[in-house]
């Protein structure tokens, strides 16, 4: 009787990463393997890594070590991802008990690299980096959530912020086809989905590789298929925010009213460090668009403090665009290197502890804004779609249209299930999230 092939996946990281994940665990699926709980269950060990933050390799390794003595067992451990793209097999040097490594870019070879496995090769690899030119598609994906369908329309990036390893872990942008993307989006509806989100490190960079549809067009052509109820993208970059994706949402009642759309500096000249391809002035013109739609678009963004030469008078820039824009989510980070980036050619010149400060003052600040921002919903009714439950309260979870946290109790002895739909009315209101009464 042959031996039951397990395996156990744990992912660091972004939305892609998690999506990605949820690809991965159907092609492991569908070769045979069945997915446990635990590193100790499990034959085949498996991280699918990030490599955005600091310190992210370390915490790869760091697991590894934790884990490496089941290695003895005869358990077999693969590295996925950013980290495993950007150090490449050096990871094999430093974890000899690692047997696969693969960028994400490499995952539609996932098939043949599980069989080179089963043969008992020791040390394969999957580092196209940013020589293919297709993207990852399958129709096994294993969806984890039972509410809300993500769908990749765009891998890779080709923009090169000077502070950003992406395009150098995850290749170079490949779109998909539209008509795959609409496909995917009919097949989610139909399991009973009625949310779809659709992803890419620039997703407006979108470009369709049969010339049928611009994103705006795209993003319209998912909102409007039977039995989706509510459609979001993430993440936009500003050189690629045009105007007809805020005429989108004011047509397409099913798009949600938010757009994220990272800033990362409110300081022209900082940004031509980071080499955005943009100034300040552009992307306030872009803020001006959304704010004239009919329907109240909510905003949230990153923002960057202490990038190398970043001055005092560059981070009031910042700070007065916050206060302009009025943003209803930020999330804000200080300066550090990563691998690969210009900008580790760069002084930095900004000390530790005024990174701190700069990031407190900033988050500070933002935090009134939304105080102030949130406080407007009070005595609104919405719509809320339902994510789970926190019993300890007494409240149901979940988000509205605009993607603000809602919490709220309902009379109903059965609590709803995840991915219905309710009206809330709100009865008080906090910096990060709503409260209400079903009404």
């Amino acid at each position: 009787m042959a031996t039951e092939k397990t395996f156990y996946l744990e992912t660091f990281g972004c939305q892609m990463n998690s999506h990605d994940s949820e690809k991965v665990i159907g092609t492991l699926q569908h070769e045979g393997y069945r997915q446990v709980d635990s590193e100790e269950q499990a034959g085949l060990i498996l991280y699918n890594t990030c490599s955005i933050r600091d310190k992210a390799e370390q915490k790869v390794f760091h697991r590894l070590n934790d884990y490496k003595q089941l290695h003895k067992s005869g358990k077999r451990f693969a590295v996925l991802g950013c980290v495993a793209q950007q150090e490449g097999e050096r990871i094999f040097e430093r974890a000899p008990f690692v047997s696969l490594v693969s960028g994400s870019a490499s995952y539609r070879k996932l098939p043949e690299m599980l069989q080179r496995l089963e043969a008992g090769e020791h040390r394969i690899t999957g580092l196209d980096d940013r020589k293919t030119d297709q993207t990852f598609e399958t129709e096994f994906t294993s969806r984890q959530s039972p509410y809300r369908g993500y769908i990749t329309i765009i891998e890779g990036c080709d923009k090169f912020c000077a502070y950003c390893v992406v395009p150098y872990t995850r290749g170079k942008e490949r779109s998909r086809t539209s008509s795959s993307v609409l496909a995917e989006a009919r097949r989610i509806a139909g399991q009973g989905y009625t949310e779809i989100q659709l992803l890419g490190q620039n997703v407006n960079s979108y470009r369709d590789p049969e010339g049928k549809r611009s994103f705006a067009e795209l993003l319209a052509a998912v909102g409007e298929v039977p039995g989706i109820r509510r459609v979001r993208f993430t993440t936009s970059h500003p050189r690629d925010f045009t105007r007809d994706i805020v005429q989108a949402i004011d047509a397409v009642p099913t798009l949600c009213d938010h757009v994220h759309l990272p800033v990362q500096s409110g300081s022209s000249r900082v940004l031509k460090l980071m080499a955005r391809e943009y100034t300040a002035d552009w992307y306030l013109e872009r803020i001006s668009w959304i704010r004239s739609a009919t329907r109240t678009i909510s905003l949230s963004t990153d923002i960057i403090v202490g990038f190398p030469g970043e001055t005092a008078g560059d981070f009031v820039e910042t700070m007065n665009l916050l206060q302009n824009v009025q943003y209803d989510c930020v999330f804000g980070f200080k300066y550090s290197a990563r691998p690969n980036t210009p900008a580790l050619t760069m002084i930095d010149t900004v000390p530790e502890a005024e990174k701190s400060q700069r990031l407190q003052l900033l988050l500070d600040r933002q935090r009134e804004i939304q105080r102030s921002n949130y406080a407007r919903h009070l005595g609104e009714t919405m719509e809320v779609m339902v994510e789970g439950a926190n019993p300890a309260r007494g409240q149901i979870a979940g988000r509205s249209s605009q993607n603000k946290p809602v919490n709220f109790t309902t009379d109903s002895p059965i609590a709803p299930a995840p991915g219905t739909y309710v009206n809330v009315r709100i009865t008080g209101t906090h910096p990060n999230s709503l409260v209400g009464e079903a009404v």
